[in-house]
């Protein structure tokens, strides 16, 4: 945790060292196969590493003059790598709201197996005029399928959230604590009982919203890749995607505000709202930026082992093909450890960013280091401000 800049800045060239490997290796591979270099001749195959290079290259640029970002991006990063450090116990909190999902789960999947015996043998007539026996399940079966299944998702997106309530208690008591580099003792504890009493409803529906979008986002995505013509349906397209949006949009640091102040969820959603523009302060930055930065570091860091885990694999053992089946298997699982700790992370960014907001709005400064990096974050292009009262934690 306290080399969390170092780490980041160690991976940063490895977005291109990493295409770099990957497009040489290809071109002296190609070289070296007789069937690629038969289906690739020489002329193509140099075409092809000149046109990778120039997209290294575009990426290099990129990064160029991007860089104050990604310096600040890092910052960020590190403040709330020092946060997480200071609250280590979420890293067994968490799993543990996993572990309870899966209980919760295991009932409904036995339902789901006995359900399927619910039903009785009759007689069916083939084309030829011959009866055979088969079995005909009752017609609640499938709408009890239908709603086990619509359960479970919601179930699971509420466990989310609710990870994402946990995080948040737990990370603003430690901001908010009157000495600087004390931590709360029963933090986690309190966030846990808050989460699972008072502020269930809250959680629920904020899992039954992002269930719902989801479920809708992905019917919309399914009917745009089935082409359906007409423009009624490409407007209707459009304005679903508009409001899919604004949704997600609106439900942003809503959780992690209700978290804090114990407010109800639309209350929370407004607040979260009229606080970031009230104080001039931009939600895109850290959304997008930030968790694109934590995405990228964790492909490539779960690549370079992959890479690591075949080199070890072909020149001790002698497994052949298997050896690249165990590297993707090797990357596979880091990808899925590392991508939990970024989601934990990516939480605990936006906690600390709204914790700046309620410190900036009420004029204090609970965290100097925090205010340090979180100054220089881009203000929001909207400037109207709004008249409604500060926010009191």
């Amino acid at each position: 945790m306290h080399y969390a800049k170092q780490i980041v800045y160690a991976c940063l060239p490895f977005f291109v060292l990493l295409p770099v490997f990957f497009d040489v290796y290809w071109f002296a591979a190609c070289t070296v196969s007789s069937s690629c270099s038969d289906a690739f001749p020489f002329v193509y195959r140099i075409l092809i590493l000149v046109f990778l290079f120039l997209v290294i290259g575009v990426i290099i640029w990129i990064f160029l003059i991007n860089w104050h970002r990604i310096e600040l991006t890092v910052s960020i990063i590190g403040v709330a790598s020092d946060a997480l450090s200071n609250n280590l116990g979420l890293f067994v909190a968490l799993p543990c709201l996993a572990i309870g999902l899966v209980a919760y789960y295991a009932p409904i999947i036995v339902f789901l197996i006995f359900a399927r015996h619910n039903g009785k043998t009759v007689p069916k007539e083939s084309s030829d005029g011959e009866y055979s026996c088969t079995w005909k399940q009752d017609s609640w079966v499938p709408a009890y399928f239908a709603l086990a299944v619509l359960t479970m998702l919601w179930s699971l997106t509420t466990m989310i959230e609710a990870q994402v309530y946990v995080i948040s208690g737990t990370i603003a008591q430690w901001y908010f604590a009157k000495e600087e580099h004390s931590v709360p003792r029963g933090s986690i504890r309190s966030s846990l009982r808050n989460a699972l009493c008072p502020s269930s409803g809250t959680i629920s529906l904020s899992g039954l919203l992002i269930g719902v979008v989801r479920l809708v986002r992905t019917a919309v995505d399914t009917a745009a890749r089935e082409d359906a013509p007409g423009i009624v349906n490409l407007a209707l397209q459009c304005c679903v995607n508009s409001l899919l949006s604004s949704i997600e949009f609106l439900k942003k640091f809503t959780v992690n505000l209700a978290a804090i102040t114990g407010e109800a969820y639309c209350t929370s959603a407004r607040m979260s709202y009229e606080l970031l523009k009230r104080n001039l302060l931009s939600a895109v930055f850290v959304e997008i930026v930030s968790t694109r930065l934590l995405g990228g570091i964790v492909f490539i860091f779960s690549a370079v082992y992959a890479i690591a885990t075949w080199g070890i694999l072909k020149g001790a053992t002698d497994l052949g093909v298997d050896s690249y089946f165990l590297a993707l298997l090797a990357w596979a699982v880091l990808m899925l450890v590392l991508g939990f700790f970024i989601h934990v992370l990516d939480n605990v960014i936006d906690t600390v960013y709204i914790c700046y907001a309620i410190d900036r709005d009420r004029g204090e400064v609970c965290k100097q280091d925090v205010h340090e990096v979180y100054v220089q974050l881009p203000i929001s292009r909207n400037r109207t401000s709004l008249t409604s009262p500060t926010i009191g934690v």
